[in-house]
């Protein structure tokens, strides 16, 4: 069965890059049928300038006075009515086949959201592989990029993106609100979105911010962190245990004469005495 589906681009300030969100879309091998753009209160001239062209071509933007990336996205989420709605910031973009491998994963109705790998571009390069998965793989982290693809119906009855989140972690917040009654967020494992790094981009300057955010998320989802309390702390240990190991092969793979200060009570320790037990089999 073919699922209608539109496509929300917001965009702020980000002149010529909202031509390459929306050309993307455009090029999209299953074409959507309804695109919006949401000027969220841009003013530089050369962004008001790009977004006039692209009405002026017939894409459908919307106006509104700066609010932050949820409202400007819950602005376009509903002035569509298509089944599926997919979002894209405007400095990232989708390549050719991201709607055509996102779209066939709601033919389970277990599904609410896809999404796909990602590749990023500009000031760093490389793949990153979200998992996806149920409300308790989202506890510990966000496992499924912003842009990303929805059922309209599931968007409304979550309460959209939380408007007042406007310092980071509202695709996180609505990601488990919708997640939070069942059903898990699909992953195609292939790098079908661009996304565009920078130095001073909003999730960079979020990360300054993690720790007072994610203390902030679980306020807002008390009852589900409540409810898989041991399973969100055994996957933050697996995230430290995991980042300790990568730290141990990379002070291995290079000169390991300073370690600095061994931590106590989180496997520092344990660290230190494993690179040390490898230098004294292992002299250089």
């Amino acid at each position: 069965m073919r699922r209608s589906v539109a496509v929300v681009v917001s965009s702020f300030n980000q002149g010529l890059m909202v031509r390459e969100a929306v050309d993307s879309v455009l090029r999209q091998s299953l074409t959507a049928d309804e695109l919006v753009v949401v000027d969220d209160g841009s003013t530089d001239p050369a962004s008001i300038e790009v977004l006039a062209d692209l009405e002026r071509e017939g894409v459908n933007v919307l106006r509104q006075l700066n609010a932050g990336v949820s409202a400007a996205r819950n602005a376009g989420i509903r002035s569509v009515r298509s089944e599926l709605v997919a979002v894209l910031d405007g400095d990232d973009r989708f390549r050719p086949g991201y709607l055509a491998a996102t779209v066939p994963a709601f033919d389970d109705e277990d599904v609410v959201a896809a999404s796909s790998w990602l590749e990023m571009f500009g000031t760093a390069e490389g793949v990153v592989r979200p998992v996806g998965g149920s409300v308790v793989d989202f506890l510990a982290r966000n496992s499924c990029p912003a842009p990303s693809v929805f059922r309209w119906h599931l968007w409304r009855a979550a309460g959209g993106y939380a408007d007042d989140m406007r310092e980071g972690f509202e695709d996180w917040d609505f990601f488990l609100r919708l997640l939070t009654p069942g059903g898990r967020i699909h992953i195609v494992e292939e790098p079908l979105i661009e996304y565009r790094t920078q130095p001073g981009s909003a999730n960079l300057q979020g990360m300054t911010r993690r720790l007072r955010l994610y203390g902030e998320l679980i306020d807002r989802h008390v009852a589900v962190f409540t409810a898989h309390a041991r399973a969100a702390l055994l996957a933050q240990e697996s995230i430290s245990i995991s980042r300790l190991h990568e730290w141990e092969q990379l002070v291995l793979a290079n000169d390991p004469t300073d370690l600095g200060e061994a931590t106590f009570g989180d496997g520092g320790m344990a660290a230190h005495v494993r690179i040390a037990s490898s230098q004294n089999h292992h002299p250089r």
